[in-house]
């Protein structure tokens, strides 16, 4: 039995999975800014999936940063009260046992390359698009961490190709400006709309308001388009995935399907407009449960 948590701003979630069947399933909220309250928190997760599921499980945990490969300390987080602290160490202690632990991105890239939209492709590169932007990859079912901990930190390098209104763009919170994630989050796709008149709202509103024929709602979405395919067009030419799986709030816009794909040649390399490009870009088949469930399966993927 695999057991996989997942340490979120708000809330902790496990489960636990039997081969690929949900057998048990928590939430609970996170106590927030308190480090030792996370760490009983995370062991009462733990236990409980454990008494549901009548057997002992291994232990994996996604995290809103990663560790740091030098020191083994949380780093790169924005639940800020895990900063700096041995987060591995600690849990093992408490459970009694070896635990994993990996980018909540990584895990949902473990997840949709396990058993979800894109089992059975050799390369893997999931992205989640929601409040921020980032991405993991997987490589015949090894996830990639790279030397430095940040293998797939996507939404941190500069949106390709910017025109001049799009630089030096909007300042983001790792200190640079004009990362993708300003452009692609749901908050950087809000900004944009209204930045060029329209009303400050949420991002699904104005999705649906471009379903509607709102003129300046269907322009937000046309940029929002074309800077998601030139940003995975920049990964295509590097990585070459054969998949590319969409998770995250904004994963559910359905004309981001058919329409990336069709931009993307513009700036994919050699392809030109007539040209295939063979990657795919879907949908997560697991949706909100790829990131707990990938850190469960980080018992069936090695790491390097």
């Amino acid at each position: 039995m695999r057991i996989g948590i997942d340490l979120g701003g708000t809330k902790i979630e496990g489960i636990a999975l039997d081969g690929g069947r949900e057998i048990a399933r928590l939430r609970i909220a996170t106590p927030r800014d308190d480090y030792d309250d996370t760490l009983v928190a995370i062991a009462s997760v733990v236990t409980d999936l454990e008494r549901a599921a009548g057997a002992r499980g291994t232990v994996g945990v996604g995290i809103p940063g990663t560790l740091s490969p030098d020191t083994g300390l949380v780093k790169n987080a924005n639940s800020t009260w895990l900063l700096g602290r041995p987060l591995r160490a600690d849990l093992e202690q408490r459970l009694a046992r070896e635990v994993r632990i990996a980018n909540d991105a990584n895990c949902f890239a473990v997840s949709e390359a396990a058993d979800g939209a894109a089992a059975g492709a050799s390369v893997v590169f999931g992205v989640i698009v929601g409040t921020g932007t980032g991405a993991g990859i997987c490589v015949n079912g090894r996830l990639l961490t790279g030397p430095n901990g940040i293998a797939g930190e996507w939404g941190h390098n500069p949106l390709p190709w910017p025109t001049a209104d799009e630089s030096p763009g909007p300042s983001c919170y790792c200190g640079k400006s004009g990362c993708i994630e300003t452009f692609l989050s749901g908050p950087g796709m809000q900004r944009d709309h209204e930045r060029r008149g329209g009303r400050r709202e949420p991002a699904p509103a104005i999705v649906a308001q471009a379903g509607a024929g709102d003129p300046v709602a269907m322009q937000t979405l046309d940029r929002y388009e074309g800077r998601m395919a030139r940003a995975l067009a920049a990964v295509i030419n590097v990585l070459d995935p054969d998949v590319i799986v969409l998770g995250g709030g904004m994963s559910n816009i359905e004309r981001l399907y058919e329409n990336v794909p069709r931009r993307w040649r513009d700036s994919v390399f050699s392809a030109g407009a007539d040209a295939i490009v063979r990657t795919r870009l879907v949908r997560a088949r697991h949706g909100d449960a790829s990131g707990v469930r990938g850190a469960a399966w980080l018992w069936g993927s090695t790491q390097t």
